[in-house]
Protein backbone atom coordinates (compact mmCIF):
# COMPACT_ATOMS: atom_id res chain seq x y z
CA UNK A 1 0.00 0.00 0.00
CA UNK A 2 0.91 3.37 -0.82
CA UNK A 3 1.68 5.57 2.36
CA UNK A 4 -0.95 8.22 3.37
CA UNK A 5 -0.59 10.60 6.30
CA UNK A 6 -2.65 13.61 8.36
CA UNK A 7 -0.89 16.01 9.77
CA UNK A 8 -2.40 18.70 12.09
CA UNK A 9 -1.62 22.28 12.26
CA UNK A 10 0.07 21.51 15.92
CA UNK A 11 2.60 18.92 14.26
CA UNK A 12 0.77 15.97 15.21
CA UNK A 13 1.12 12.91 12.64
CA UNK A 14 -1.06 9.92 11.80
CA UNK A 15 -0.46 7.29 9.49
CA UNK A 16 -2.26 5.19 7.11
CA UNK A 17 -2.65 4.01 3.73
CA UNK A 18 -3.52 6.10 0.81
CA UNK A 19 -6.69 4.96 -0.62
CA UNK A 20 -7.41 7.77 -2.85
CA UNK A 21 -5.53 9.15 -5.42
CA UNK A 22 -2.03 10.95 -5.14
CA UNK A 23 -1.67 14.11 -3.81
CA UNK A 24 -1.70 17.13 -0.95
CA UNK A 25 -5.25 18.74 0.20
CA UNK A 26 -5.67 21.23 3.13
CA UNK A 27 -8.70 22.21 4.95
CA UNK A 28 -10.27 22.21 8.30
CA UNK A 29 -10.37 18.50 10.47
CA UNK A 30 -13.36 17.50 11.46
CA UNK A 31 -14.95 14.35 12.71
CA UNK A 32 -18.82 12.82 11.60
CA UNK A 33 -20.24 10.51 14.23
CA UNK A 34 -22.78 9.14 11.43
CA UNK A 35 -22.46 5.59 10.95
CA UNK A 36 -24.09 5.31 7.16
CA UNK A 37 -24.19 8.04 4.47
CA UNK A 38 -20.89 8.50 3.36
CA UNK A 39 -21.73 9.01 0.20
CA UNK A 40 -23.97 11.94 1.43
CA UNK A 41 -21.54 13.67 3.45
CA UNK A 42 -18.60 13.38 1.05
CA UNK A 43 -20.48 15.29 -1.31
CA UNK A 44 -22.86 17.64 0.50
CA UNK A 45 -21.52 21.41 -0.17
CA UNK A 46 -21.52 22.31 3.30
CA UNK A 47 -17.65 20.43 3.83
CA UNK A 48 -16.42 22.47 1.50
CA UNK A 49 -13.03 23.83 3.10
CA UNK A 50 -13.30 20.72 5.93
CA UNK A 51 -11.69 17.23 5.64
CA UNK A 52 -13.73 14.92 7.35
CA UNK A 53 -13.06 12.40 9.72
CA UNK A 54 -15.32 9.12 9.99
CA UNK A 55 -15.42 7.99 13.56
CA UNK A 56 -17.17 4.63 12.33
CA UNK A 57 -14.61 2.36 11.84
CA UNK A 58 -16.05 0.62 8.11
CA UNK A 59 -16.32 2.29 6.02
CA UNK A 60 -17.30 1.90 2.07
CA UNK A 61 -19.09 -1.54 2.90
CA UNK A 62 -22.67 -0.86 0.67
CA UNK A 63 -20.73 0.48 -2.24
CA UNK A 64 -22.40 4.33 -4.17
CA UNK A 65 -24.98 5.32 -6.06
CA UNK A 66 -25.85 7.88 -7.93
CA UNK A 67 -28.73 8.54 -5.86
CA UNK A 68 -27.33 9.32 -2.56
CA UNK A 69 -24.98 11.78 -3.94
CA UNK A 70 -26.34 15.42 -2.58
CA UNK A 71 -24.13 17.36 -5.62
CA UNK A 72 -22.91 16.64 -8.90
CA UNK A 73 -19.29 16.17 -6.95
CA UNK A 74 -17.78 15.75 -3.55
CA UNK A 75 -16.44 18.67 -2.20
CA UNK A 76 -15.17 17.32 1.10
CA UNK A 77 -11.50 18.51 0.91
CA UNK A 78 -10.45 14.82 2.50
CA UNK A 79 -11.86 11.80 3.92
CA UNK A 80 -10.24 9.85 7.03
CA UNK A 81 -11.33 6.09 7.49
CA UNK A 82 -10.15 3.46 9.78
CA UNK A 83 -11.15 0.71 7.42
CA UNK A 84 -12.11 0.74 3.82
CA UNK A 85 -14.01 -1.84 2.72
CA UNK A 86 -12.48 -4.29 0.72
CA UNK A 87 -15.56 -5.24 -0.94
CA UNK A 88 -18.74 -3.97 -0.95
CA UNK A 89 -22.54 -5.42 -1.09
CA UNK A 90 -26.02 -3.85 -1.41
CA UNK A 91 -28.48 -4.14 -4.07
CA UNK A 92 -28.44 -0.32 -4.83
CA UNK A 93 -24.95 0.02 -5.52
CA UNK A 94 -23.17 1.00 -9.00
CA UNK A 95 -19.85 0.79 -7.71
CA UNK A 96 -17.45 0.91 -4.13
CA UNK A 97 -16.06 4.06 -2.87
CA UNK A 98 -12.87 3.13 -3.81
CA UNK A 99 -13.75 3.36 -7.14
CA UNK A 100 -15.68 6.54 -6.36
CA UNK A 101 -13.21 8.60 -4.92
CA UNK A 102 -10.38 7.92 -7.55
CA UNK A 103 -13.35 8.86 -10.01
CA UNK A 104 -13.83 11.99 -8.22
CA UNK A 105 -10.31 12.47 -7.89
CA UNK A 106 -10.57 12.51 -3.85
CA UNK A 107 -7.26 12.24 -1.48
CA UNK A 108 -8.52 9.30 1.10
CA UNK A 109 -6.55 8.03 3.89
CA UNK A 110 -7.42 4.47 5.25
CA UNK A 111 -5.81 2.48 8.50
CA UNK A 112 -5.45 5.73 10.73
CA UNK A 113 -6.09 5.77 14.25
CA UNK A 114 -9.33 7.53 14.02
CA UNK A 115 -10.40 7.07 17.62
CA UNK A 116 -6.77 9.04 18.35
CA UNK A 117 -7.38 11.66 16.08
CA UNK A 118 -11.12 12.22 16.93
CA UNK A 119 -10.41 12.56 20.56
CA UNK A 120 -7.49 14.71 19.48
CA UNK A 121 -9.92 17.30 17.57
CA UNK A 122 -11.96 17.40 20.75
CA UNK A 123 -8.74 18.08 23.07
CA UNK A 124 -8.11 20.60 21.14
CA UNK A 125 -10.39 21.81 18.68
CA UNK A 126 -11.27 21.82 14.81
CA UNK A 127 -7.56 22.80 13.49
CA UNK A 128 -6.46 23.17 10.06
CA UNK A 129 -4.55 19.81 8.79
CA UNK A 130 -3.38 18.23 5.51
CA UNK A 131 -4.14 14.85 4.43
CA UNK A 132 -1.59 13.13 1.55
CA UNK A 133 -1.13 10.33 -0.07
CA UNK A 134 1.95 8.78 -2.53
CA UNK A 135 3.88 11.87 -1.04
CA UNK A 136 6.74 12.84 1.13
CA UNK A 137 5.99 13.35 5.21
CA UNK A 138 7.22 16.58 5.07
CA UNK A 139 5.62 18.30 2.12
CA UNK A 140 2.55 17.26 3.91
CA UNK A 141 3.59 18.76 6.79
CA UNK A 142 4.09 21.91 5.25
CA UNK A 143 1.08 22.04 3.75
CA UNK A 144 -0.58 21.48 7.23
CA UNK A 145 1.32 24.10 8.27
CA UNK A 146 0.26 26.54 5.57
CA UNK A 147 -3.43 25.64 5.81
CA UNK A 148 -5.82 28.62 6.53
CA UNK A 149 -8.54 28.72 8.97
CA UNK A 150 -12.25 28.57 8.46
CA UNK A 151 -12.90 32.14 10.13
CA UNK A 152 -13.52 35.41 8.22
CA UNK A 153 -13.68 32.86 4.87
CA UNK A 154 -16.56 32.85 2.24
CA UNK A 155 -16.71 29.48 1.10
CA UNK A 156 -20.12 30.47 -0.33
CA UNK A 157 -19.17 31.92 -2.81
CA UNK A 158 -17.27 28.23 -4.45
CA UNK A 159 -20.29 26.33 -4.23
CA UNK A 160 -23.71 28.23 -4.68
CA UNK A 161 -25.06 27.53 -8.06
CA UNK A 162 -23.78 30.03 -11.29
CA UNK A 163 -27.36 30.32 -12.59
CA UNK A 164 -31.05 29.78 -11.40
CA UNK A 165 -33.07 26.59 -11.63
CA UNK A 166 -36.00 24.99 -10.97
CA UNK A 167 -37.53 22.31 -9.04
CA UNK A 168 -40.60 21.19 -9.70
CA UNK A 169 -43.78 20.38 -7.44
CA UNK A 170 -44.30 16.79 -7.06
CA UNK A 171 -47.85 16.38 -6.91
CA UNK A 172 -50.90 18.80 -5.87
CA UNK A 173 -49.10 22.46 -5.98
CA UNK A 174 -49.06 24.57 -2.89
CA UNK A 175 -46.86 27.22 -3.41
CA UNK A 176 -43.78 28.52 -5.10
CA UNK A 177 -40.92 29.35 -3.45
CA UNK A 178 -37.26 30.97 -4.20
CA UNK A 179 -34.24 28.85 -2.14
CA UNK A 180 -31.31 31.05 -1.63
CA UNK A 181 -28.58 28.31 -2.19
CA UNK A 182 -25.52 29.26 0.18
CA UNK A 183 -24.35 24.76 -0.94
CA UNK A 184 -27.95 23.66 -1.11
CA UNK A 185 -28.21 19.56 -0.97
CA UNK A 186 -30.22 17.60 -3.59
CA UNK A 187 -32.49 16.05 -0.77
CA UNK A 188 -33.31 19.33 0.36
CA UNK A 189 -35.22 20.33 -2.92
CA UNK A 190 -36.40 17.34 -3.47
CA UNK A 191 -37.96 17.36 0.24
CA UNK A 192 -39.66 20.73 -0.85
CA UNK A 193 -41.06 19.62 -3.94
CA UNK A 194 -42.52 16.94 -2.21
CA UNK A 195 -44.55 18.80 -0.28
CA UNK A 196 -45.92 20.40 -3.43
CA UNK A 197 -43.96 23.47 -3.74
CA UNK A 198 -42.02 24.98 -6.95
CA UNK A 199 -39.10 25.61 -6.27
CA UNK A 200 -36.47 28.20 -7.84
CA UNK A 201 -33.11 27.78 -6.45
CA UNK A 202 -30.88 30.98 -6.92
CA UNK A 203 -27.42 32.38 -6.58
CA UNK A 204 -26.60 33.14 -2.84
CA UNK A 205 -25.84 37.01 -4.40
CA UNK A 206 -29.27 37.29 -5.21
CA UNK A 207 -30.71 40.58 -4.37
CA UNK A 208 -33.90 40.96 -2.43
CA UNK A 209 -35.40 43.28 -5.18
CA UNK A 210 -34.55 40.23 -7.47
CA UNK A 211 -36.21 37.60 -6.04
CA UNK A 212 -38.91 40.09 -5.40
CA UNK A 213 -39.17 39.72 -8.67
CA UNK A 214 -40.35 35.89 -8.96
CA UNK A 215 -43.27 37.20 -6.77
CA UNK A 216 -42.50 33.64 -4.53
CA UNK A 217 -44.69 32.65 -1.81
CA UNK A 218 -41.71 32.61 0.61
CA UNK A 219 -37.72 32.14 0.98
CA UNK A 220 -35.76 29.15 2.22
CA UNK A 221 -32.27 29.67 3.22
CA UNK A 222 -30.01 26.60 2.68
CA UNK A 223 -27.36 24.95 4.44
CA UNK A 224 -23.56 25.53 3.27
CA UNK A 225 -20.01 26.39 4.49
CA UNK A 226 -18.38 27.82 6.70
CA UNK A 227 -18.53 31.23 8.31
CA UNK A 228 -21.37 32.93 8.30
CA UNK A 229 -19.89 36.51 9.11
CA UNK A 230 -18.51 37.22 5.81
CA UNK A 231 -21.42 36.88 3.80
CA UNK A 232 -22.63 40.21 3.80
CA UNK A 233 -24.98 39.78 0.33
CA UNK A 234 -26.93 36.90 1.65
CA UNK A 235 -27.09 38.81 5.26
CA UNK A 236 -28.52 41.98 3.39
CA UNK A 237 -30.64 40.42 1.10
CA UNK A 238 -32.75 38.30 4.16
CA UNK A 239 -32.88 41.84 6.25
CA UNK A 240 -34.70 43.04 3.24
CA UNK A 241 -37.13 40.20 3.13
CA UNK A 242 -38.02 40.06 6.30
CA UNK A 243 -41.70 40.68 6.75
CA UNK A 244 -42.29 40.80 3.44
CA UNK A 245 -42.98 36.62 3.14
CA UNK A 246 -41.93 33.80 5.36
CA UNK A 247 -38.68 32.74 5.53
CA UNK A 248 -37.27 29.24 7.07
CA UNK A 249 -33.45 28.76 7.10
CA UNK A 250 -31.60 25.50 8.00
CA UNK A 251 -27.76 25.02 8.89
CA UNK A 252 -25.85 28.06 7.33
CA UNK A 253 -29.17 29.53 6.17
CA UNK A 254 -30.36 29.77 9.85
CA UNK A 255 -27.41 31.24 10.93
CA UNK A 256 -27.62 33.86 8.18
CA UNK A 257 -31.43 34.47 9.31
CA UNK A 258 -29.76 35.15 12.72
CA UNK A 259 -26.95 37.53 11.78
CA UNK A 260 -29.60 39.36 9.58
CA UNK A 261 -31.95 39.59 12.76
CA UNK A 262 -28.69 41.48 14.65
CA UNK A 263 -27.97 38.63 16.39
CA UNK A 264 -24.21 36.88 16.75
CA UNK A 265 -22.61 33.97 15.66
CA UNK A 266 -19.58 32.45 17.52
CA UNK A 267 -16.96 29.18 16.62
CA UNK A 268 -17.66 26.01 18.10
CA UNK A 269 -14.79 24.34 19.56
CA UNK A 270 -15.28 21.37 17.34
CA UNK A 271 -18.55 21.79 15.62
CA UNK A 272 -21.72 19.27 15.26
CA UNK A 273 -21.66 16.49 12.97
CA UNK A 274 -23.41 13.57 12.75
CA UNK A 275 -26.90 12.18 12.66
CA UNK A 276 -27.27 11.47 16.47
CA UNK A 277 -27.88 14.72 18.17
CA UNK A 278 -30.73 15.00 20.62
CA UNK A 279 -32.24 18.23 20.06
CA UNK A 280 -35.37 19.43 22.43
CA UNK A 281 -38.12 21.77 21.42
CA UNK A 282 -38.52 24.51 24.09
CA UNK A 283 -42.07 24.80 23.96
CA UNK A 284 -43.20 21.28 24.70
CA UNK A 285 -40.34 19.34 25.81
CA UNK A 286 -40.17 16.71 22.77
CA UNK A 287 -36.90 16.01 21.96
CA UNK A 288 -35.63 15.01 18.33
CA UNK A 289 -32.69 12.86 17.27
CA UNK A 290 -30.79 14.79 14.79
CA UNK A 291 -28.57 15.45 11.68
CA UNK A 292 -26.22 18.06 12.18
CA UNK A 293 -23.06 19.63 10.44
CA UNK A 294 -21.94 22.71 11.44
CA UNK A 295 -19.04 24.89 13.24
CA UNK A 296 -20.59 27.78 14.19
CA UNK A 297 -23.89 28.63 16.51
CA UNK A 298 -26.20 31.70 16.85
CA UNK A 299 -25.73 33.60 19.97
CA UNK A 300 -28.56 35.88 20.86
CA UNK A 301 -27.34 37.77 23.62
CA UNK A 302 -25.47 39.77 20.89
CA UNK A 303 -29.28 41.18 20.44
CA UNK A 304 -29.79 42.08 24.34
CA UNK A 305 -30.87 40.75 27.47
CA UNK A 306 -33.85 37.96 27.28
CA UNK A 307 -36.56 37.29 29.67
CA UNK A 308 -37.35 34.62 32.01
CA UNK A 309 -38.02 32.72 28.59
CA UNK A 310 -35.41 33.14 26.38
CA UNK A 311 -36.92 36.28 24.48
CA UNK A 312 -35.05 38.45 23.33
CA UNK A 313 -35.81 42.37 21.48
CA UNK A 314 -34.50 42.76 18.15
CA UNK A 315 -35.13 45.31 15.33
CA UNK A 316 -37.83 42.85 13.98
CA UNK A 317 -39.72 42.01 16.95
CA UNK A 318 -39.44 39.41 19.71
CA UNK A 319 -36.81 36.26 18.68
CA UNK A 320 -37.68 33.58 20.58
CA UNK A 321 -35.08 30.34 20.98
CA UNK A 322 -37.44 27.61 19.63
CA UNK A 323 -34.70 24.10 20.15
CA UNK A 324 -31.71 23.72 22.38
CA UNK A 325 -29.25 21.22 21.50
CA UNK A 326 -29.09 18.51 24.54
CA UNK A 327 -25.20 17.87 24.15
CA UNK A 328 -23.58 21.49 24.83
CA UNK A 329 -26.78 23.19 25.64
CA UNK A 330 -26.26 25.36 22.05
CA UNK A 331 -28.70 27.03 20.26
CA UNK A 332 -30.75 25.49 17.79
CA UNK A 333 -33.38 26.80 16.82
CA UNK A 334 -35.14 30.33 16.72
CA UNK A 335 -38.17 32.05 15.81
CA UNK A 336 -39.41 36.12 14.66
CA UNK A 337 -42.88 35.85 15.00
CA UNK A 338 -44.00 39.09 13.45
CA UNK A 339 -42.04 38.65 10.11
CA UNK A 340 -42.44 35.46 10.06
CA UNK A 341 -39.24 34.05 10.24
CA UNK A 342 -37.74 30.70 11.65
CA UNK A 343 -34.68 28.52 11.40
CA UNK A 344 -32.92 25.60 13.04
CA UNK A 345 -29.53 24.83 13.24
CA UNK A 346 -30.23 20.76 12.34
CA UNK A 347 -31.18 19.00 9.52
CA UNK A 348 -35.12 17.81 8.96
CA UNK A 349 -34.49 16.34 5.76
CA UNK A 350 -31.68 14.56 7.34
CA UNK A 351 -30.12 12.37 4.12
CA UNK A 352 -27.94 10.74 6.16
CA UNK A 353 -29.32 10.65 9.44
CA UNK A 354 -32.59 10.35 11.10
CA UNK A 355 -36.06 11.82 10.26
CA UNK A 356 -38.08 12.87 13.40
CA UNK A 357 -37.79 16.96 12.49
CA UNK A 358 -38.82 16.45 9.25
CA UNK A 359 -42.59 17.97 10.10
CA UNK A 360 -40.93 21.28 9.90
CA UNK A 361 -41.25 21.10 5.84
CA UNK A 362 -45.24 20.98 6.44
CA UNK A 363 -44.71 23.99 9.11
CA UNK A 364 -43.42 26.06 6.84
CA UNK A 365 -45.88 25.41 3.64
CA UNK A 366 -48.34 26.22 6.71
CA UNK A 367 -46.69 29.42 7.19
CA UNK A 368 -47.28 30.47 3.39
CA UNK A 369 -51.17 30.34 3.84
CA UNK A 370 -50.71 32.89 6.77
Amino acid sequence: MTPGYVITADGSVFEGDSVGVEGISTGELVFNTSMTGYQEILTDPSYAGQIILMTSPHIGNYGTTLLDAQADRPYGAGLVMRALARRHSNWRAEGSLAAYLDLHRVIAVAGVDTRSLARHVRRFGSMPAAVGGGVERAAVRAAAADAPRLEGRDLVAKVTTPVPYEVAAVGPRRGRIVALDLGIKRDICARLANEGLDVTVVPAGTSAADIAALRPDALFLSNGPGDPEPLAGPIATVRATLGIMPVFGICLGHQVLGLALGAATVKLPFGHHGGNHPVRRISDGRVSITAHNHGFSVDLAGLGTADERGVVESPYGPVEPTHLNLNDRTLEGLRAGEVGAFGVQFHPEAAPGPRDADGLFGEFVRALDS
